[in-house]
């Protein structure tokens, strides 16, 4: 092991929604694109940020002069945090082993998502290593908007790729996201190819990909591709949006798709 150094700005135990079974999520700090509906904002930079919380802050003065780099920094109110620590894999691996026998009476594992986890390729590879080394299943959560040579360089050792869709037309996709989706298709195209273990997850989001023409344009389309295992649709959600204001930044907001459609857009899946 290199010990390599990774930026993780959350760590959740007990997650049943980022994979199969009970998982532990590791959410890597720094994200290049900027999806309007992004609910882990604090994400998106890659450096350790402050999360501000006025309405939460007694003025006890325990901040001042605190510096990004003091891990044992703790307000005792909220009204102050530290977004994005950084953590060896030395010192994560134990983190992820806390749960193993749940991962192995469930089906679980770990997750590692983010922002996008790939950026930090390094950490990542080495943790997937050390992971399967110790028998853990494994699931990367990924926009897929990479070069591909990274994703070869961890395929060996990732047993579930999950592997974010938004929408179809690349022009539509930049507005909403800062980026094309040209290599986000042409990536996911070869995985399927390598017969790499994957579930696509679709986010909802009313007045942007909500439409039953949209979804089943991307039914055609991965049917088109074949091996896909799974298709999980994500309506969007507004639990996110106070952090915004956290880290000095506005939300855009979106209404969240009601159960009939949801069901309706199921359908068309199932």
């Amino acid at each position: 092991m290199n010990n390599r150094t990774a930026t993780i700005f959350d760590i959740q135990r007990n997650s049943f929604v980022d994979g199969p079974g009970i998982r532990t999520t590791l959410f890597f700090k720094g994200c290049h694109l900027r999806c309007a509906w992004c609910h882990n904002p604090e994400g998106q930079r890659t450096e350790p940020e402050w999360m501000r919380y006025p309405e939460r802050c007694v003025g006890c003065g325990r901040c001042e002069g605190v510096s990004l780099s003091d891990r044992d920094f703790l307000c005792f109110h909220d009204g102050k945090q530290i977004c994005g620590r950084k953590y060896t894999t030395e010192e994560l691996l134990p983190i992820l082993l806390k749960d193993k026998r749940f991962y192995e009476t469930s089906g679980g594992g770990v997750t590692f998502s983010g922002g996008e986890c790939m950026l930090q390729l390094d950490a990542l590879e080495e943790l997937l290593i050390s992971c399967r080394e110790q028998s853990i299943h494994t699931a990367v959560d990924t926009a897929g908007d990479l070069p591909f040579t990274s994703f070869e360089r961890i395929l060996p050792y990732t047993d579930l790729f999950l592997y974010d869709l938004k929408c179809l037309d690349t022009d539509k996709h930049r507005r909403y996201t800062g980026v094309g989706n040209r290599r986000i298709l042409d990536n996911l195209r070869q995985l399927l190819r390598m017969r790499a273990p994957l579930w696509v997850r679709i986010p909802v989001i009313p007045s942007v990909n909500d439409s039953e023409e949209e979804m089943l344009g991307i039914k055609r389309l991965l049917d088109s591709f074949g091996g896909v295992e799974r298709v999980e649709l994500l309506p969007y959600h507004a639990m996110g949006e106070h952090k915004y204001a956290a880290v000095g930044r506005v939300a855009k907001t979106f209404a969240a798709p009601d159960e009939a459609l949801m069901q309706r857009l199921r359908e068309i899946f199932a």
